[in-house]
């Protein structure tokens, strides 16, 4: 018998739907390996927040684009959105006071050249 998402009430579906999050988990985890290992060189734990405001900053450097605190937590908002833009500001603050960013004089921010070498050749 099906249940109402088309699997099987054995259980084999579920195993199936396990499996599907578990490999979504596994590839999430290993495209964030960079920034993970980044975080640690510079003594810092791991945290959702932290990884969305490094990709957000990661795509704002690929692209030549100067980003602030507006425009980390717009990206955010797109697809987290727990996140306020006051805690946004508290995790650049942090990225700054152990030097993986540095806040530029109009108020963007850039990484570091060692923490942006790290981000690249991994």
């Amino acid at each position: 018998m099906l249940d109402n998402q088309g699997f099987t009430s054995t259980g084999s579906g579920r195993r199936f739907q396990a499996a599907r999050h578990q490999l979504a988990l596994e590839f999430a985890y290993s495209a964030n390996r960079p920034i993970r290992e980044m975080l640690h060189v510079y003594g810092l734990r791991t945290s959702l927040f932290r990884i969305k405001v490094i990709t957000a900053l990661v795509l704002a450097t690929r692209e030549q684009r100067l980003i602030g605190v507006q425009g980390v937590h717009a990206y955010i908002e797109a697809s987290f959105s727990q996140l306020t833009i006051v805690g946004v500001r508290e995790v650049l603050k942090r990225l700054a006071e152990v030097g993986v960013i540095k806040i530029q004089s109009d108020r963007s921010y850039r990484f570091t050249p060692e923490a942006w070498d790290m981000l690249k050749s991994s």
